[in-house]
């Protein structure tokens, strides 16, 4: 076995052990409810190059969970309004704290306003539930880290990232540089995303969506200021969600839910991506799988089609906004910025992905490959 191989094969049993120690170590100490939350947890963090992740994300990520789940946690007995309106507020709110942050952690805006709906989701949204929730994160967190750690060897290279989105966007953040607050919250698809934002579970119940949490989720979490970009994170997004349920759906018909059953499907799902060659994907198909069978479990067959459909709806509602209101093309300032002669700059190495997908979608790709062999050396897959 080559060394790739020896490394998917390291991917699949770490994915697997970590979630299920998580799920085990959550059922032991009381946080069964917050199960899902660990094991999501464990199952993103497991890198594919088993690097370890920089110390300030991991003291980030947990501020980020506290900061989101308290304060959904707290509006939530104060706002005596219909869901739609609990959502719009808290969204609101959740959604202006992110954009306050610096550039320079413009990854986890998402996270934040998607952490912030969570309690309102469901009758047990307590202080105590939402501290279950944290602890299950760090549990999850933890075992994440021993176990990535353990299955780490000298060969696995210093510099290595399987993970083509998160490149790009930190590419993205040093092209655009820092902006100050007020440039920051003057940038028009800022508001375009906040008021869509605000809108999403209203306009899915308005469509008869079954679960219009999932459409809010998908303008959230894929609406991006390109259309580009949007339609990348739709690919990966349905891409994920389409893979991510299948091991849930085979093993949940075949074993109760319990700590191997849970590490069957999460190493199941990493190795079906693996061998499909889709790893750009894996996190997402991991999430899925996750959310899927630790957080839904005996109702993961009415689940799963919903879940999909309701996705579906939100990444249609997400490039509707994006050609209607202000659009964007990537593609398009990808070849003006080309035109200036200056080779393959740090500007269009960040416009890069939308770009690529652009044209993909368009049929143009054969002719956008023929443009960066021009500019210079490719990066793209």
């Amino acid at each position: 076995m080559n060394d790739s191989g020896l490394r998917d094969l390291r991917l699949v049993l770490g994915v697997g052990a970590a979630c299920g120690l998580t799920w085990a170590v959550c059922q032991s100490v009381g946080l069964a409810s917050a199960a899902p939350y660990g094991v999501v947890m464990a199952a993103v963090l497991m890198r594919p190059d088993f690097q370890p992740w920089p110390r300030p994300l991991l003291v980030l990520l947990p501020v980020l969970v506290v900061v989101g789940l308290g304060l959904g946690t707290f509006l939530k007995p104060l706002l005596e309004a219909p869901e739609v309106w609990q959502f719009a507020v808290v969204t609101a709110i959740a959604q202006c704290l992110g954009q306050a942050l610096p550039d320079r952690l413009m990854l986890v805006r998402n996270l934040l306003a998607v952490l912030a709906v969570l309690p309102l989701l469901g009758s047990n949204a307590t202080w105590l539930s939402a501290w279950h929730q944290l602890l299950a994160v760090l549990v999850g967190m933890g075992t994440a880290t021993l176990v990535q750690s353990g299955l780490r060897l000298p060969a696995d290279s210093l510099g290595a990232d399987s993970e083509g989105h998160g490149s790009s966007a930190a590419s993205q953040q040093e092209a655009e540089g820092g902006r100050s607050l007020t440039q920051r919250f003057a940038d028009p698809y800022f508001w375009r995303k906040l008021i869509l934002s605000t809108l999403a579970l209203s306009i899915g119940m308005g469509v008869g969506a079954v679960t219009p949490k999932y459409l809010y989720f998908g303008v959230v979490l894929l609406l991006n200021d390109s259309l580009g970009a949007t339609l990348l994170r739709v690919r990966d997004r349905m891409v994920g969600v389409s893979l991510g349920v299948l091991m849930p759906l085979l093993v949940f018909a075949t074993f109760p839910i319990h700590a191997l059953s849970v590490a069957a499907v999460m190493a199941g799902t990493t190795a079906l991506i693996v061998g499909l060659g889709l790893q750009p994907h894996l996190r997402t198909a991991l999430i899925s799988s996750g959310v899927t069978y630790v957080g839904y479990g005996a109702l993961t067959d009415w689940y799963v089609p919903h879940r999909w459909l309701d996705y579906l709806l939100g990444s249609g509602l997400a490039l509707l906004v994006c050609l209607l209101v202000r659009p964007y093309s990537a593609l398009l300032r990808f070849r003006r910025l080309a035109r200036a002669g200056e080779g393959l700059t740090e500007a269009l190495q960040a416009l890069l992905p939308s770009a690529l997908e652009e044209a993909r979608v368009l049929g143009q790709e054969s002719e956008f490959r023929e443009l960066l062999r021009q500019l210079g050396p490719s990066r793209s897959r």
